[in-house]
């Protein structure tokens, strides 16, 4: 897959400032995750059930 072919989404709970700000990105069956403020910058991924349990995790703890 192209780098250029990501769609990478910001999180809807990022800081209005525009200095906090998460994007996350389907990649295959892994979910990639990074800074916006820094795109080239480095990424972290997770699994999908991984990724499914700490946006449940954070849901419950939003609450």
């Amino acid at each position: 897959m192209d780098q250029h072919d990501i769609r990478w989404v910001k999180s809807s709970y990022s800081g209005g400032s525009g200095t906090e700000c998460v994007e996350v990105a389907r990649i295959l069956a892994r979910t990639a995750v990074r800074d916006s403020q820094r795109p080239a910058g480095p990424r972290i991924s997770f699994g999908t059930s991984t990724w499914a349990t700490f946006v449940r995790a954070l849901r419950q703890d939003a609450v």
